[in-house]
């Protein structure tokens, strides 16, 4: 089942630019909190235990037990923004959750063990869609789906609708394609041209050059003339 970890957040007055540049500057996260029945609460929580916990657990699918200056409230991550060049996190959303309350969460997809289609075919397994999204209540959040792929053969496929997912609706299209076993591929071999020789060409290219030769009375004609 589902994980839940905790991080702790304190709760900020300032907003802007410039405040949010500078809590940055020390190791701090612009967030906000906000939820069913919740006015937005603008937060800061530690950029070190934001980057430990994203390194361990799948972001979408985690509970994070919040401590807002103390008071744990219990969310999920809903955005993570980050600069466009260095990647640090720039902010965060959290989202409120209730026990009683279903929510909409993308859960990753992990393929288990070695395809027919590999082993004994020389195929590729091409994973196309690594995570679905479901409706689920919060104790029942799985925090990923294994999907067996050993019995698959080349051409053989697995869709969203071969996932088996208790206490839970899948709302991505059953008819998409989650993982196919590609067949390898063959290289054609290009054969020389082979034609036959004509006989034309074989006289051509065994014929001696001709020799042109003057007739008999030109080159006797053709001496020098004493003058006189």
């Amino acid at each position: 089942m589902i994980t839940t970890v905790s991080l702790a957040a304190q709760h900020r007055d300032t907003g802007g630019k410039g405040p949010a540049r500078q809590m940055r500057m020390v190791g701090r996260i612009p967030a906000v909190v906000y939820g069913r029945g919740r006015d937005p609460e603008s937060l800061s929580v530690s950029a070190a235990e934001v980057d430990k916990l994203l390194a361990t657990h799948a972001r979408a699918s985690t509970i994070i037990s919040l401590a807002i200056d103390g008071d744990p409230v219990k969310v999920l991550i809903r955005d993570v923004q980050r600069h466009p060049l260095r990647r640090d996190i720039t902010h965060l959303d959290f989202y409120e959750i209730h026990e009683g309350e279903s929510i909409t969460v993308t859960v990753p997809i992990h393929l288990e063990g070695s395809p027919d289609g590999v082993r004994n075919a020389g195929g590729t397994l091409d994973q196309v869609l690594r995570e679905v999204q479901i409706a689920v209540l919060p104790r029942h959040i799985p925090e990923r789906l294994e999907l067996e792929v050993t019995a698959l053969t080349i051409g053989q496929s697995l869709h969203v609708r071969d996932l088996v997912i208790e206490n839970a609706n899948i709302l991505t299209d059953g008819e998409m394609t989650i993982c196919s076993i590609i067949p390898p591929r063959v290289e054609e071999e290009v054969a020389p041209v082979e034609g036959p020789v004509e006989e034309e060409e074989l006289e051509d290219e065994s014929a001696e050059p001709e020799l042109i030769r003057k007739p008999k009375g030109e080159e006797e004609d053709e001496g020098p003339k004493a003058e006189g």
